[in-house]
């Protein structure tokens, strides 16, 4: 039975270390011929080999592309979850190549002699079948509670983690009923040799894993069967296993390098074309590469089956490994239906036309997924994840113009340009991506000296409604230019920036924390001290609710531009004198070590946090006492205040949609508690407009906020040009 899964080929190299390097230049060879798979069997009890796992990660390291895998990993003599462990790390460290092969032992004598347990058939079932269940535990961080043994293993709340960087696929060799079955129940493949089955095995095998995984709920078809050959057989012999018995892994056990080479050279080929004809008259579908289980968990409303071949294989659907780190962001938990993953301008316009067929989806566009508006997932719509597109280039020295695509993070951006000894100025986190600051202003560290990361933006790649790609600048669809800037989220999808740095040196990285028990006098005097502070320096303020029977503590930090320690102690001085100082820190450092806060871990947010933003022209003493009521409360538990003038009110507010240039102050808090809205209502009859990166709620009310009214009637004429239909209707829908 042919199951349509694409065919593989793979070595199987014998880790002997006579010659140490011997089977490394042989995985090295696989690599350059074009085998997809290097593999190596795994007797930790022969001194004649090399430890299989040190090899494994030694050729990992000395190689790019091609996946490797123990065939297979000796159970009895590798504790599961240290395993697992150690699997996890060499995935994430090679870049989601490793494979894993398990086996139960067998050769009892030297495991037991290395110290290994003696287990009877049915106990090395039994023992192998608890392991597989602890290892994928382990993979799954996601998951509460610790792992715990059965029989076999006392593990007793051991911790989850590491994430593989891949559903790390775990076949076993099995011939035996047991094993059989226990394939059919657990594996995702099945890891046979030829020259262990007589021809009448080969099917009654395959039937007994079929008959278990039917058993088991699972569809067979979700059991990749691979097969370990000696290379001599023929095209035919290949052909006919692959078509009648559905295997569609071939590795050759093989250190012989013309061997290698003339079989993935010659007989590889003929084996592919001979198949791919006869699945061509039969009319074989090729398989889903889902399981049964992740196929049931697929959400009302989508054709699935209707994603565009470019983007079928990185598309994430919610039974897939990488649904818990695709769906939510760093801010907010997720469920959507679908992530599409395009690593191309092409392929965005093919995710495109996929939201064209599903208007009736929750529809957001991600770039890094730091999501604040929480507005880059959903439940059970679709979301179209641009992380791929991180790339950043230089493309000229002279005029300091940076390329740069929107899935990167700006921690990224600053370290690629910290050599050149320039910067641009993005928001107070690295981990945010580039897209989404990028279209909707951009209030920063530098931005009261070099104004809003809109304000260096010259010309952008963007992706409209009906996947038409448009460049646009000063001087090509400026139109278009214009709105991108500060309402690029509601008029296509920018796959590419292109920024004009600044010259940014070293500079003073400052801290401070106060004691406010007197917060309305520390708000005032805070907004004192920064509208009268240079251009040069720019700190923002943050706070939470207070601790029960202790002063309020608000933070102030940011930077000051100018690597002279007696300039940034100046500069700041008048900020340290607002109120009792408890804590304080100045380092001197670049702009990039200043932006790399954030961790390179996975996005796995929960909930939905209650995000209120609003824009104060002043914050005077009136205005200080509301804020100082509502920071005091305890009803919320993050406030800030950004300061956005300088610079940013240089700019005329017609220049760009984002209009809101006389503000000095962005506010943002998070509702914390039902009382929040009673004390957030009469500030916010203070603001004179709102930043829509900070603001979650989805009231339509709340568009004219954000764009003053000429300002809207303009994004609603461009609107209607290039996206009629309103396509991009999820985040402040712009039409009336």
């Amino acid at each position: 039975m042919d199951l349509g899964h694409p065919l593989a080929f793979g070595t199987f190299i014998t880790p002997g270390n006579a010659q140490p390097q011997a089977p490394v230049a042989l995985a090295k060879l696989s690599e350059r011929l074009g085998y997809d798979l290097v593999t190596f069997q795994d007797h930790p009890y022969q001194p004649a080999f090399h430890d299989t796992w040190t090899l494994l990660s030694y050729v990992a390291a000395a190689t790019e592309s091609i996946h490797l895998a123990p065939n297979v990993l000796n159970l009895p003599l590798r504790q599961p979850l240290v395993a697992a462990r150690a699997a996890a790390s060499l995935d994430l460290l090679s870049g989601g190549r490793l494979d894993l092969g398990l086996g139960a032992g067998g050769f009892w004598d030297p495991i037991e002699a290395m110290g290994g347990r003696r287990l009877t058939p049915g106990q090395a079932v039994d023992a192998l079948s608890e392991a597989i269940d602890l290892m994928r535990g382990l993979w799954s961080p996601e998951e509460r509670g610790g792992l715990r043994g059965r029989d076999h293993y006392t593990a007793s709340g051991a911790k989850r983690g590491p994430r593989p960087a891949h559903e790390i696929p775990i076949w076993v060799g099995a011939y035996k009923p047991r094993m059989l079955r226990l394939t059919g129940r657990q594996a995702h493949g099945w890891l046979p040799s030829l020259a262990y089955m007589k021809p009448h095995e080969i099917g009654e095998h395959s039937a007994r894993v079929d008959d278990a995984a039917a058993g088991a709920g699972r569809d067979p078809g979700e059991i990749r069967r691979l097969l370990n050959i000696g290379g001599r057989e023929s095209v035919a012999q290949l052909s006919d296993l692959a078509l009648a018995h559905g295997f569609s892994t071939f590795i050759v056990a093989s250190d012989d390098p013309t061997a290698m080479a003339r079989f993935i050279q010659e007989v590889a080929p003929a084996v592919r074309d001979a198949v791919a004809e006869e699945r061509s008259r039969r009319g074989t579908a090729p398989a889903s590469g889902r399981s049964r289980r992740a196929l049931d968990a697929r959400r009302d409303g989508i054709d699935y089956e209707a994603v565009p071949d470019s983007l079928r294989e990185r598309a994430v659907e919610p039974g897939d490994f990488a649904y818990p780190t695709a769906s939510s962001t760093y801010m907010r938990g997720g469920a959507p239906g679908i992530v599409l993953r395009p690593e191309s301008a092409l392929q965005v316009a093919d995710a495109l036309a996929f939201a064209r067929a599903h208007r009736h989806l929750p529809f957001g566009i991600r770039s890094g997924g730091h999501g604040i508006s929480g507005r880059s997932t959903n439940d059970g719509g679709l979301v179209i994840d641009l992380g791929a597109l991180d790339a950043i280039e230089v493309i000229d020295e002279a005029s300091r113009r940076v390329r740069v695509g929107p899935g990167a993070r700006w921690q990224d951006v600053a370290r690629a340009l910290e050599p050149h000894g320039w910067a641009i100025t993005s928001g107070d986190y690295g981990g945010v991506g580039v897209g989404g600051l990028a279209t909707a202003g951009g209030i920063g560290f530098l931005g009261r000296e070099h104004g809003l990361t809109i304000d260096h933006l010259v010309a952008a790649d963007v992706v409209l409604a009906d996947g038409t790609l448009v460049h646009v600048s000063a001087t090509e669809r400026p139109d278009l230019f214009w709105a991108v800037r500060g309402a690029g989220f509601a008029i296509g999808v920018v796959v590419a920036f292109e920024f004009e740095a600044q010259p940014v040196g070293n500079v003073g990285w400052v801290q401070l924390a106060f004691d406010a028990t007197d917060t309305a006098g520390f708000l005032r005097r805070y907004a004192e001290v920064t509208e009268a502070a240079p251009r040069d320096t720019t700190l923002f303020l943050m706070a939470g609710a207070p601790r029960p029977g202790q002063p309020p503590i608000v933070r102030l930090y940011g930077m000051v531009d100018s690597a002279d320690p007696d300039t940034i102690i100046e500069r700041v001085t008048p900020f340290a004198s607002i109120a009792p100082l408890v804590d304080q820190s100045i380092q001197l450092g670049s702009y990039a070590d200043v932006i790399a806060n954030a961790p390179d871990t996975p996005h796995q947010g929960q909930g939905e946090p209650g995000f209120r933003s609003g824009l104060l022209d002043e914050l005077g003493e009136d205005t200080a006492a509301l804020a100082a009521t509502l920071l005091t409360s305890g009803t919320t538990p993050w406030f800030q205040l950004r300061p956005v003038g300088g610079a940013i009110a240089d700019v005329p507010a017609d220049a760009t949609a984002y209009a809101h240039r006389g503000a000095r102050y962005s506010l943002t808090a998070i509702a914390g508690s039902p009382a929040f809205d009673a004390l957030w209502r009469p500030l916010a009859s203070r603001f004179h407009g709102l930043y829509v990166s900070f603001e979650s709620r989805d009231d339509a009310s709340l568009v004219a906020e954000a764009f003053p009214e000429a300002t809207l009637a303009r994004l609603r004429g461009i609107k209607r040009a290039v996206d009629p239909e309103g396509l991009f209707r999820d985040n402040f829908p712009l039409f009336d």
